[in-house]
């Protein structure tokens, strides 16, 4: 079958055992060097992207990703268009209500500070893809009702049915006693668990009974938006920008997106200290070819006589440097994938478990994969240029002049 010259001779010179073992040696690490450090790469990015992707699931799934903040004369009628409005938006994912306030929830067991935000009935609702306990039927539509997460229940010492004080620090009375915070006893009807920071420092009430606790009318409410991707957001307010003027609006970058800033910093910074394990191989590619020119200046002088242009023999070397970067790559993509899809599976027979028997969660983002892999390629491209350079420099007659 018919090749190129250039190609034939790089790839036997790639292929070849005999010859100077220290430059085999160095070629080896530069392929191995390449292969480790992708499946790395592959692996702690895949882990990362999955660890983001769920705390966007669990979290951002129960705060608004965008809220709507009416002004006191809107009226009830409006509300409602623009809540119709809204839900025919092919971005979004859901429309509620938004009524929400700072308390402290109390039990004989303890007290704790979290953000109350009131949940209506006749609107999908956040918390059933998180439901551990209790029935949403009850919650929605029953006075006084509390929604806990697990973490919250277990801290105040509660379950179903019993009863938590909720106090309103932004709302008081006057009273014989003086100013007293309004105060009233919830009931305990649903459990949920997220397993994330939300369950801290969130719980949820029934939007009427919250209504009527905030001395608010029932068309006096905020409007939440949950887009189907949380990240879009930017996005989504740009292209709706005519729909959204003359509202007060904020998003969810106001309460969790420093969190998030945190966890894309540290991606990038665990992926750019990884990626040094890839330069540090493609050098070695440099090193092998380097040496090989050397090793094989006579052969590179007698093919030039025979005819071989100074350009076809760069492409010699270009295709030997290429050889190792391929296969390298191409090692390490599918160790990376095959270890990054059994990551849990690995852990558990190294003996190693997270704490409360969790799983690394694992997302192939396929376009971050993509540049990965071509990445790898063109630094291995660009490290066969020198010493390509190099062999295409070399002068026949001096090489041969005592041969």
């Amino acid at each position: 079958m018919f090749q190129p010259v250039s190609l034939y001779i790089g790839l036997r010179y790639s292929r070849a055992t005999k010859g100077n073992g220290f430059v085999s040696f160095i070629s080896f690490f530069s392929i191995a060097g390449i292969a480790l450090g992708l499946m790395a790469l592959i692996t702690v990015s895949s882990v990362m992207n999955g660890f983001e992707q769920s705390l966007k699931n669990a979290m951002l799934d129960l705060i608004p990703h965008v809220q709507l903040h009416k002004s006191s004369d809107d009226k009830a009628g409006d509300a409602s268009t623009l809540l119709k409005q809204l839900s025919g938006l092919p971005e979004v994912k859901r429309v509620t209500p938004y009524v929400t306030s700072d308390v402290i929830l109390q039990t004989n067991k303890d007290l704790v500070g979290v953000r109350l935000q009131g949940a209506f009935s006749g609107y999908p609702s956040a918390l059933e893809a998180h439901i551990e306990a209790g029935s949403i039927t009850q919650f929605s539509e029953q006075k006084y009702q509390l929604a806990l997460s697990r973490y919250l229940a277990n801290q105040l010492d509660v379950r179903l049915g019993q009863k938590v004080r909720v106090i309103m620090p932004d709302i008081s009375s006057y009273t014989p006693m003086g100013r007293v915070p309004k105060q009233r006893l919830f009931t305990v009807a649903l459990i949920y668990n997220t397993h994330s920071e939300a369950d801290v420092n969130l719980a949820f009430a029934d939007g009427k009974s919250l209504q009527r606790l905030l001395k608010r009318n029932p068309g006096d409410f905020d409007i939440s938006i949950t887009l189907e991707d949380a990240f879009a957001v930017n996005a989504f307010k740009t292209t709706h920008a005519p729909l959204l003027s003359g509202l007060t609006y904020s998003d969810w970058h106001v309460q969790q997106g420093a969190l998030f800033a945190a966890v894309a910093m540290e991606k990038r910074i665990m992926s750019l200290l990884l990626g040094l394990i890839v330069i540090v191989a493609v050098f070695n590619i440099v090193s092998a070819l380097s040496m090989m020119v050397s090793e094989k200046q006579g052969e590179v002088a007698i093919l030039q006589t025979l005819g071989l242009a100074p350009g076809a023999i760069a492409r010699v070397f270009m295709v030997q440097g290429l050889y190792n970067g391929v296969v390298g790559t191409f090692i390490g993509t599918v160790c990376g994938y095959l270890l990054a899809s059994n990551i849990n599976q690995v852990l558990a027979l190294s003996g190693l478990s997270l704490l409360g028997g969790a799983e690394l969660p694992v997302r192939f983002d396929w376009l971050s994969l993509s540049l990965i892999v071509v990445t790898s390629l063109v630094l291995s491209f660009l490290a066969t240029l020198y010493p390509a350079f190099m062999a295409a420099k070399v002068l026949p007659a001096e090489v041969l002049r005592y041969e």
